[in-house]
């Protein structure tokens, strides 16, 4: 290729140089467009999509301008399609009919001529093929006169061809002339185009047989389908732009309609977020009596009946909340006092007989319950009322689950179990309250000795780069469905009938979901009946920073439920979703009683 390019002569091989660089330029500038489009159109789309999902009104009008331009392509399409077949069905009879007096006029002169020389044929043949043509101020038909090739008898003939104008026998379809040359006396049609001037007009050819002078020749008509054509392109045009305004029409009529209806249903939205963001005296405008603005009036008595009602719970839930609070405070002091005495008795308990004896020691340990009872009651009158803060400083978690291990050492020595804590990590700093924390991690860890059946709790801590998590294992009764639903209710139990050996006052788990809050963390609960159950505690490692994993799986690895794993369930009490509850799974199945 190169060995041809140089043979070029000189100006040659510049222009083809020039050429190139201009084509590349050229590609580049479309490529460079291309690229700069392509993020507008991806935006449009987007728009477009985010319209059709967010709007109604969107989606309904541009549904029926889509139905509507559909619907008139369909009958646009068979009105022109009708409209064209009974044009040309019309002008097709009209040809069939003027071909055949023509060519027996043709025949005919043909038959009666006396002419002998060449001259006189000529003229007969001119003559009379003009005179078939109609010539005036418009042509009316054309004519192409064509002997029949491969005649085997013997002839003497002056004129082999002549047609009109520019026509020449190429314009006759191949399929009509074989069909005229191999029929006798009967007449074919074919749709064509031939040339007037400098543009190609579409017609319909019509041929016979004539003979002349012993020689058979091929005549064709051409009749001009062009003004045919103009009136079925106006009247396409005409169907366009009716189509065009009449959609528009409709646009604007879906447009309205819609709004009329969107509209107060979209007011109704907009009023019903301002009610759920508490904001309850909001109301929708009726206006009329139709069936928008029945339903108007029906949502207006609904956000009244709501607010009343709304009104009247958050009254009772103040009133409940202050009682709480007072008679909380209110019995601090007698409580001390009643818990002086009882230690006083519970002191001297050696001096008393068997029945005073126990007595004391009974008195002592339900004062001691009532007392604690009454902190729960006084932290979550705190929590209630929106007092409680968070006093956060940094601190080795792995020490305060330590201590708190160590301090229930005498209830695992009584239930026979073994309480271990995997870590490998020695050291993990965390901001964060550590009174609630330690008070989180006592009620966890005290809560699965009681439910462990003698089995060992195993404690598992690891971090990442935004968070800490402690998982609490046992290997006891595990919880159900029913019971996870409801394990962080105040004051419930798994089995109200269960003895409690370690107290409580049944706001353990409350307490500590509400602390867990208050740290922007994760308290999340597995279980399976039979299995065991684990807490996972997942806290930010400083505060105001999200958690975005935690390190620790919720579902144990050393279970494998029936099924398999993917039956593993969770109870979520975060004020942020956690990401470990964000897949579609079955619901909870994991819950167990607090202890404190």
């Amino acid at each position: 290729m190169a060995g041809v390019f140089s043979e070029l002569p000189f100006r040659t091989r510049i222009w083809f140089r020039r050429a190139r660089i201009v084509g590349l330029r050229v590609l580049r500038l479309v490529r460079t467009g291309l690229i700069r489009l392509l993020p507008g159109v991806r935006f449009l789309l987007r728009a477009v999509h985010r319209r059709w999902r967010r709007s109604l009104q969107f989606r309904t009008v541009l549904t029926t301008l889509l139905l509507s331009i559909g619907s008139f392509a369909v009958v646009g399409a068979y009105l022109s399609n009708q409209i064209a077949n009974n044009l040309f069905q019309e002008r097709l009879t009209q040809a069939e009919s003027e071909t055949l007096y023509h060519v027996k006029q043709v025949q005919d002169t043909f038959d009666g001529a006396q002419v002998t020389d060449q001259s006189s044929v000529i003229t007969l043949v001119y003559d009379t093929l003009n005179a078939v043509e109609g010539r005036g101020n418009v042509i009316q038909r054309r004519y192409v006169f064509e002997a029949m090739p491969e005649q085997t008898k013997p002839r003497n003939r002056w004129v082999e061809s002549r047609a009109s104008d520019q026509l020449t026998i190429s314009v006759i379809p191949p399929e009509l002339r074989k069909a005229v040359q191999e029929s006798g006396k009967d007449q074919y049609w074919a749709s064509t185009e031939f040339p007037v001037g400098t543009e190609d007009r579409p017609g319909i050819a019509v041929g016979n047989k004539v003979t002349f002078n012993g020689t058979v020749y091929e005549l064709y008509l051409i009749y001009d389908l062009n003004t045919a054509q103009k009136t079925l392109d106006e009247i396409q045009n005409v169907l366009l732009a009716g189509g065009a305004v009449l959609v528009l029409i409709i646009g604007a009529i879906a447009w309205y309609v819609t709004r009329n209806v969107v509209s107060p249903v979209s007011h109704a939205a907009v009023v019903s977020e301002k009610l759920a963001a508490g904001q309850l005296q909001e109301r929708m405008v009726v206006k009329g009596e139709d069936e928008v603005a029945r339903l108007g009036a029906s949502f207006n008595h609904m956000a009244a009946s709501l607010q009343e009602q709304i009104t009247q719970l958050a009254t009772l839930s103040q009133m409940q909340q202050r009682f709480v609070s007072d008679v909380s405070h209110e019995l601090r002091t007698p409580l001390t006092t009643v818990r002086m005495a009882a230690e006083v008795l519970y002191d001297a308990r050696h001096d008393f007989d068997p029945i005073n004896k126990r007595s004391a020691e009974l008195l002592y340990n339900q004062v001691e319950r009532f007392q604690s009872l009454l902190a729960d009651l006084l932290e979550i009158s705190r929590f209630d009322a929106g007092v409680a803060v968070l006093d956060a400083e940094p601190t080795d978690i792995l020490q305060l689950l330590t201590n708190v291990v160590e301090d229930a050492q005498p209830v695992a020595a009584e239930y026979g179990s073994e309480v271990t804590i995997n870590s490998q990590e020695e050291s993990v700093v965390v901001e964060m309250d550590d009174r609630r924390i330690e008070r989180i991690l006592r009620n966890l860890v005290l809560n699965a000795l009681e439910h462990s059946e003698g089995k060992p709790v195993n404690i598992s801590v690891a971090a990442n780069e935004t968070a800490v998590a402690v998982a609490v294992r046992d290997h006891g009764i595990g919880m159900t469905q029913a019971e996870a639903a409801r394990v962080f209710d105040r004051f419930w139990r798994a089995d109200p009938a269960r003895a409690r050996t370690t107290g409580g006052s049944g706001l353990g788990l409350s307490i500590a979901a509400e602390d867990t809050k208050l740290h922007n963390g994760w308290l999340q609960a597995w279980g399976n009946k039979g299995t065991g159950s684990n807490f996972r505690l997942t806290l930010p490692l400083r505060q105001g920073e999200a958690i975005s994993k935690s390190p620790l799986l919720l579902e144990p690895a050393d279970v494998e439920l029936p099924g398999g794993a993917g039956q593993g369930t969770m109870l979520l009490l975060d004020s942020v979703a956690s990401p470990d509850a964000a897949a579609p799974g079955p619901k909870p199945a994991a819950g167990r009683e607090e202890a404190k």
